[in-house]
């Protein structure tokens, strides 16, 4: 006789964009609907039931397989819920104009959070929320130039400073290739094509343009803001984990974004630099294409902003363009 009776399931139901979660005991779908539009004073008709974690509906017989205390969410006529990513979306609209709200909020659950993992996820969410990225001098948050020299005024200068010392530092390593060279007159002819270089570099201002938000779109890396996007492994047309980073954010982004690497596709010390030694073995300096040197070795012809975990350093089994390397220039005849 007493197995007539359903033993009533409790679970905890919420309205759509509520976070407040409502203890509910029912027995069938029909009986949580009845009760949840009441409490909840919403229109039972064209009500349903849904599972918060991913939005599947609930029916009569799924309903009877839930454990208790499963989170639900009731969805009036016309509505829809695709599952817990929607409070994501909630989050990232509330989050433009309510961020100092959002801090507190976060700060206080972060006192209060023992797991590990979830503390790691509430500081990544304070260190994106307290995004500094609109100023851009000094006085306007000094603690993203704290550690560096002081005659940077602006962030744009430091940025621009960093790209050109990353590029001083490949043209100091093509430089540093002659000594190898064991051919005197080779040595030479090398040496000039590194001069060449040296006075393009200097035009062009060591390309520190690829860091400066400043610049133009078609100069710079980044977007008018100051966010960069990895641009994959040599190998990749994209990166396939979409890592972004603003550097103008915070102190702790512009150190972390020196770990990013301006990653050469076609290699510079296992290819480029002795490809241009070895073609000057037989050649003038002046018989040379140095212009395609020239992009290959510090330009956005061979170069790939990546992430650290998407840089491969295994070799690339790229090489030079055989055609471009010499000069295609005919003389007039007179």
């Amino acid at each position: 006789m007493f197995g007539l009776f359903k033993k009533p399931k409790l679970v905890k139901l919420r309205g759509l964009g509520e976070n407040k979660k409502y203890g509910i005991a029912a027995t069938t779908v029909k009986e949580l609907l009845k009760k949840g539009c009441k409490m909840l004073q919403v229109p039972q008709s064209g009500a349903r039931i849904c599972l918060y974690e991913d939005g599947t509906e609930v029916t009569e017989d799924y309903f009877r397989k839930l454990p208790d205390n499963t989170e639900l969410v009731l969805l009036t006529k016309g509505q829809s819920w695709k599952g817990f990513v929607c409070d994501i979306s909630l989050l990232l609209g509330f989050s433009e104009g309510h961020t100092d709200l959002l801090i507190e909020s976060a700060k206080d659950l972060l006192t209060d959070e023992h797991s590990e993992k979830r503390r790691k996820i509430l500081r990544d969410l304070l260190h994106n929320l307290a995004d500094r990225s609109e100023a851009e001098q000094k006085e306007e948050d000094e603690d993203w130039f704290q550690g560096l020299d002081s005659r940077f005024k602006t962030k744009s200068a430091y940025l621009r400073f960093n790209c050109e010392n990353r590029v001083r530092g490949y043209l100091k390593e093509v430089g540093g290739h002659t000594a190898t060279i064991q051919s005197l007159k080779v040595r030479r002819e090398f040496e000039k094509t590194v001069d060449c270089m040296t006075e393009k570099l200097k035009s062009a201002k060591y390309n520190g343009c690829y860091f400066d938000r400043k610049e133009g779109e078609m100069n710079r890396l980044c977007t008018r803001e100051g966010w960069f996007s990895c641009q994959g492994a040599f190998d990749k047309d994209r990166c396939e984990s979409l890592h972004s980073i603003n550097p103008y954010g915070s102190r702790e982004s512009r150190i972390l974004f020196s770990t990013w690497n301006l990653d050469h596709r076609i290699e510079k010390k296992r290819t480029i630099i002795p490809t241009l030694a070895e073609a000057l073995r037989n050649h003038k300096s002046s018989d040379i294409n140095v212009d395609y040197f020239y992009q290959l070795l510090f330009t956005r012809e061979n170069l790939k902003l990546v992430h650290i975990v998407c840089h491969k350093k295994a070799a690339h089994d790229l090489q030079c363009n055989s055609r471009k390397i010499y000069r295609k220039e005919k003389r007039k005849r007179k």
